[in-house]
């Protein structure tokens, strides 16, 4: 087999393989619980099969798949404009020392505004349900990478920060982190009226997804928006890759089941579900509550 034929050869496949891809997502779409509440969708089932099958044959009536298409630019710069980058940390907590864990995070959070590292913290959290003794804090860098630059040099080389570290390090059982970037449909994170419980949902993508990801959240989040539900959403740049995390806020628990079950009366919403779900590796929903100290409350 020559090198003309051979590309053709792998171009086919990957055409077939569009497909299937898109057959199954369009079949998991069909067939969703939530089915009734789009007459749009009741309509797509009758002809699904022969929607699918000219489909197939248009992939076949050209005498060659020409070449692929090239993208130009990152998946990144075409979902946000990377002026501000966010970092999530992750700190279990030993549950014995997590009262002094805060106390000695609010001053460590001080120090970072007045040695001026440009880094501002925008959310500080308690984990209520899911992984527990667990603190989730996420910081604003205002200019992008150089701001996170120069607080990291500031924070690994000043003497009270490597003594908050040592101090700080003997209260956990591990730490993480990433840098995130946030979705340019997404609000900013924001100071909010009153006490609030806020839900992070994180989701693991199939790599390569993030793109189709973004589109049909695009359309989706509208329906979130009446509820002010949408806190922020960010996916991950450097650190775990292809990870997004939704941050929504709500009154109690039960506003949370309210607001939920209303979405889906929203035609429309049950579509951006049904699209998004086969994109999904793993996701993981936390309740948490603001620590005294988050702007985030």
């Amino acid at each position: 087999m020559n090198a003309p034929t051979m590309a053709r050869f792998f171009r086919s496949s990957a055409v077939l393989r569009c497909a299937r891809s898109k057959l199954i997502c369009e079949s998991s779409f069909i067939s969703h619980r939530c089915l009734s509440t789009s007459p749009l969708l009741q309509d797509d089932k009758k002809s699904f099969g022969t929607k699918q099958v000219q489909f197939i044959k248009s992939l076949f009536d050209k005498s060659d798949f020409g070449p692929y298409e090239i993208q130009k630019e990152s998946h990144s710069s075409q979902l946000s404009d990377k002026e501000t980058v966010y970092e999530i940390q992750f700190h279990a907590v030993k549950p014995e020392d997590m009262e002094e864990y805060l106390k000695q995070f609010s001053r460590f959070q001080e120090l970072m505004h007045e040695k001026k590292t440009g880094a501002h913290l925008v959310g500080s959290f308690t984990v209520e349900i899911g992984d527990q003794d667990e603190a989730i804090h996420i910081w604003e860098y205002k200019g992008g990478y150089p701001v996170l630059n120069n607080a990291t040099e500031i924070y690994r080389t000043d003497q009270d920060f490597i003594k908050y570290r040592t101090n700080r390090n003997k209260m956990l059982r591990y730490r993480k982190n990433q840098i995130l970037l946030p979705f340019n449909f997404w609000p900013a994170p924001v100071p909010r009226e009153g006490k609030n419980i806020y839900e992070m949902r994180s989701y693991t993508l199939k790599p390569g997804s993030m793109i189709e990801w973004s589109n049909c959240w695009k359309r989706g989040i509208e329906h979130r928006r009446s509820n002010n539900e949408p806190v922020a959403g960010f996916f991950t740049h450097i650190g775990e890759q292809s990870v997004v995390h939704h941050l929504w806020g709500y009154k109690d628990l039960q506003t949370r089941k309210e607001t939920r079950e209303m979405a889906w009366s929203k035609p429309g919403w049950d579509e951006c579900v049904a699209y998004t779900v086969p994109l999904i590796r793993h996701m993981k929903s936390r309740i948490l509550i603001p620590t005294p100290f988050s702007p985030v409350q």
